[in-house]
């Protein structure tokens, strides 16, 4: 028998285990290891008998320890499983909107509403994140629509603001998604409110950086504000706004050392200053090549 069908055996197997409470977890923990090397594995899950409804209730389960916040290591590992499951299923292309229709995200939202700074929280809100992220990847209109029906922005932007490195780079990367699409940034920029939210969090992490610089979050960052500053879209009172939300620290040479080997990033930064009508501060000598290498990106 070859190795495919072992594999596919053994996966549907253990999707059987899903149901069955006693055997549940070990289940979790072995398919959510293995869940790269099962082929359709996405398909298995949604379509076997009962499996979402025990994926579903693996996520309700703990809310009772989310306020006040008594989660455990090993509770937190163990909806992480289920987690990383729904994510294969949100991955999937024939799966994707049946997730979505089956508002399967809005299980997720009360994980990423805690605060808590513990690693058992911390690990739970980078998961739930993983799922959307999963979602944004693929450019999709009706997916970015189904989101901002929801309460994703807020909640991506609180944990922009308390998560670690990691889920403030997932979180920014879903807001950043949901900006590129149209229909994500007419959102936010419907609004006073909702633009200057994005924009005060924005400015925020850019301050904090200069503390502890995060390459791969500048960029994120950088990016978010490039697309709010589409000169296509800014009338003069908007690109105002902008402007005067926009960190020093972006205009100055604060971040050179950790753009510098950012080309890409760089050439955004250039755009966004660009767009807004803000001369770049001039570097001192020092860093007066990697500022030329910006203005002929």
């Amino acid at each position: 028998m070859k190795m495919i069908e072992v594999s596919q055996i053994a996966a549907e197997q253990l999707v059987l285990e899903l149901s069955n409470p006693d055997l549940r977890e070990n289940a979790l923990l072995e398919l959510s290891k293995k869940r790269e090397l099962y082929q359709d594995l996405a398909l298995l899950l949604w379509n076997s008998f009962g499996t979402i409804a025990a994926l579903l209730q693996e996520i309700v389960s703990i809310y009772p320890v989310l306020s006040p916040p008594n989660l455990t290591p090993a509770q937190s590992n163990r909806v992480c499983n289920a987690l990383a499951l729904l994510q294969c299923v949100a991955s999937h292309p024939d799966t994707r909107m049946l997730f979505l229709n089956a508002h399967i995200p809005l299980y997720l939202y009360p994980f990423l509403n805690t605060t808590s700074k513990s690693r058992p929280f911390e690990y739970l809100r980078l998961t739930s994140l993983g799922v959307i992220g999963a979602l944004v990847k693929v450019d999709d209109t009706e997916v970015i629509s189904f989101l901002l029906s929801t309460e994703i922005i807020p909640l991506c932007l609180r944990t922009m603001e308390l998560g670690s490195e990691l889920s403030k780079t997932v979180a920014t990367f879903i807001v950043q998604k949901i900006l590129l699409d149209d229909v994500g940034l007419d959102y936010v920029c419907t609004t006073a409110e909702r633009f200057f939210a994005v924009g005060r969090v924005l400015g925020n992490m850019v301050a904090a950086l200069a503390e502890q610089p995060s390459s791969r979050l500048l960029k994120h960052i950088i990016r978010c504000y490039l697309r709010l500053s589409d000169n296509r879209r800014l009338d003069n009172r908007a690109c105002d706004a902008l402007r005067s939300c926009l960190p020093e620290m972006l205009r100055d040479a604060t971040f050179n050392t950790c753009l510098r080997e950012d080309q890409t990033t760089r050439r955004w930064l250039q755009q966004l200053l660009h767009n807004v009508g803000v001369n770049r501060v001039p570097p001192l000598q020092a860093g007066a090549g990697f500022d030329h290498n910006m203005m002929v990106a």
